[in-house]
């Protein structure tokens, strides 16, 4: 089920983090009476009549600074506006309508996205100040008076979210498969997606930072239609200097996350990197399903037994990801690009495999037999028993008596064993202890 995302907009301190912090539950952003304290952007996901939507904090918006850290922030919440579904835009009741206000509203009204003007700080309970009338004059419909403090009238503001948001409903059986294509810059991702299509619908370049944004392409294999979602290259922080490069690489991180299928790439010549290791395990924690796609093959001399030593040093320098498959092969001859639908469709289809819990039970009952969980000062862990709880990736809820005394080696046998017995070839594995009280 796809969530829809709503932003946080305004000036600065008309309490958007206080805001955010109130409906998160919990305190994720900074707050405080100096302007300019949230600069990136920050997530949550919100849940109210059932469903879920995704919170975006922004920085707030000073549209006369042209100093570098306030126009950064203006591009974070720019940013925002452009993926999000509806804006809240913030004003302060108690500064009343002001010039940048109406600023920020202009911004909005350029978006064409839907709006919800919030006016926060009306702390008291009852009729509103007849100062928030002027509010209306930013020419939105939807006006709503708040405490961010005290949480007055969050369930009514939460339902003109809720009622105001595009429809949420489960995808069609035969939605796209969505496959994020990632990397560091320059290792093939656009060329391997001209070659996929067979058109040359990217720019390619030598030179880095080609590619700025995510460009999604559609294309029908076999009666399954697959979205290929090109995105930039992502380089180490230290050396993304240009505020656009930032914007990009987020939007590279957002791919993956929107992603069925992460097929990561690395340059067959230089091997994996620290960098490759940081992208690869931000597809692992989001437990996407993921293909090692080794491009530029054709420039490796080989020798016997090349592929597989290549093989062993990738999955040594990955060693969190040595469930995904490995694919050698080169975007610009057209070697093994082929495999790239095939592997999808694999790991796409472990991604969703589900085991019945008698199976699993059964599974478990041999594992505990061949090898007798921990145990820590005279007392055994005992696992009683485990149910599948999801998919993609595939989630296990074990019932324990005491999660304590779980040890993580024993974990990692138990994953391996759930792979050697059922496969779950390229995807994570999620284990869940919960404590279960025999009587």
């Amino acid at each position: 089920m796809a969530k829809p995302t709503v932003a946080i907009i305004g000036r600065p301190n008309v309490g958007k983090s206080t805001f955010f912090n109130y409906l998160a539950g919990r305190r994720i952003s900074i707050v405080d009476d100096k302007p300019g304290v949230t600069r990136d952007r920050i997530y949550c996901d919100v849940e109210w009549r059932g469903g879920y939507f995704s919170l975006v904090d922004t920085g707030g918006i000073d549209v006369e600074s042209d100093e570098h850290i306030p126009m950064m922030m203006r591009r974070q919440a720019e940013v925002a506006i452009d993926l999000a579904d509806m804006v809240l835009l913030m004003v302060d009741v108690k500064a009343g309508l002001t010039a940048a206000d109406e600023e920020v509203a202009d911004i909005l009204r350029r978006s064409r996205k839907p709006v919800i003007v919030v006016v926060n700080k009306v702390d008291q309970i009852g009729q509103p100040p007849p100062a928030y009338l002027e509010f209306y004059g930013l020419g939105f419909p939807e006006v709503i008076c708040v405490s961010s403090i005290h949480g007055n009238a969050m369930g009514d503001l939460l339902d003109l979210i809720h009622y105001g948001l595009p429809a949420q409903g489960e995808e069609p059986e035969n939605s796209a498969v969505k496959i994020a294509v990632v990397g560091k810059p320059n290792v093939g991702k656009s060329s391997l997606i001209n070659r996929v299509i067979e058109e040359e619908r990217l720019i390619v370049s030598e030179a880095p930072g080609t590619t700025r944004d995510a460009v999604d392409v559609r294309v029908m294999h076999k009666g399954t239609e697959y979205v290929f979602i090109d995105t930039a290259g992502i380089r180490r922080q230290s050396k993304v200097r240009e505020d656009i490069e930032r914007y990009s690489v987020m939007r590279s991180w957002s791919a993956i996350e929107r992603a069925d299928i992460a097929l990561f790439m690395v340059d067959a010549e230089e091997g994996v990197t620290e960098q490759d290791t940081k992208i690869a395990g931000h597809a692992h924690n989001e437990g996407k399903a993921s293909i090692l796609a080794v491009n530029k093959w054709d420039l490796i001399k080989k020798e016997t037994g090349t592929l597989e030593e290549y093989r062993k040093t990738v999955h040594e320098a990955l060693g969190f990801m040595t469930y995904a498959p490995v694919l050698f092969m080169s975007a610009k001859t057209g070697q093994r690009v082929e495999r790239v639908f095939e592997l999808a469709e694999y790991v796409r289809s472990q991604s969703v495999m589900r085991i019945s819990t008698g199976t699993l039970n059964g599974f478990l009952g041999e594992m505990v037999t061949q090898v007798q969980p921990p145990a820590d000062r005279g007392r055994r862990l005992k696992v009683y028993y485990m149910t599948q709880t999801g998919v993609k990736p595939p989630t296990f809820v074990l019932f324990v008596n005491d999660k304590e005394l779980m040890h993580y080696s024993y974990l990692r046998y138990l994953e391996n064993g759930l792979r050697k017995s059922f496969g779950f070839e390229g995807t994570p594995i999620r284990l869940i202890l919960k404590e279960k009280d025999r009587d």
